[in-house]
């Protein structure tokens, strides 16, 4: 059996990180699908040193996006699969801010589209940060330490994914070494994947790997023969 679960993927931006590049990877990594996909960027986590640049200039970007009608060519944010959904993130999103979270920009919902939205600081116990958003918003949160950093990515039921972006090597194999995910990338978003790698998560996100060799290896029974010689 192989099981492709849930998950609130993060990405960590340290300092030195190339920001305008981080920052158009996360507009897609957030919000494509609007959002609906189990390695969509849930939590962000930026180093202290660069956390002003990389909001400024997330929100900016975040705040361009166009929301609607999917067969429109400009629009970037289409509809939930449901308005029962959307409305669920709506509910999300104003319990996030009653616990004292902050909007950054977003929030708005029309009938089952929901702006593109950015939070900071959410408390570790609200949904948005906790549970699986499955939806187009993403939570901001700074930090000084990068292994305090791995630490909050780490701090999840789920792990499918998560994406690093920094210009040393020494910390990109600190991430690999602690991250308790199936899949660490390196300058890019968990949101980036092609068929033929291992794809699955540990924890709650699920057991065994898609991936066309080891989705075969996964759903295959190993048998052995052993055969002993009385001579």
């Amino acid at each position: 059996m192989v099981l492709e679960l849930g998950g609130n993927a993060a990405c960590v931006i340290d300092d030195g990180a190339d920001i305008d590049d981080a920052v158009d990877r996360l507009i897609f990594g957030a919000f494509y699908q609007s959002g609906q996909s189990c390695i969509s960027v849930q939590r962000i986590f930026v180093h202290s040193s660069v956390a002003d640049e990389l909001e400024e200039k997330l929100v900016a970007k975040t705040k361009a996006l166009k929301s609607g009608n999917p067969a429109d060519e400009d629009t970037f944010i289409g509809p939930m699969i449901s308005k029962g959904e959307a409305e669920r993130i709506e509910d999300w999103i104003k319990k996030a801010k009653d616990a004292g979270a902050e909007l950054l920009c977003g929030g708005a919902r029309t009938g089952s589209v929901v702006e593109a939205t950015l939070l900071r600081n959410v408390p570790r116990d609200q949904q948005l940060s906790c549970d699986e958003a499955f939806g187009p918003v993403a939570i901001l949160e700074s930090f000084d330490n990068f292994g305090n950093a791995l630490k909050r990515v780490n701090d999840s039921k789920f792990g499918i994914h998560a994406g690093v972006f920094t210009p040393r090597i020494d910390h990109a194999l600190r991430a690999w070494d602690e991250l308790e995910v199936g899949g660490v990338l390196i300058n890019e978003v968990p949101s980036w994947r092609v068929d033929n790698m291992p794809y699955g998560g540990v924890k709650e996100s699920g057991i065994g790997r898609e991936g066309i060799r080891y989705a075969m290896g996964d759903m295959t029974e190993i048998r052995a023969l052993i055969i002993r010689n009385p001579d």
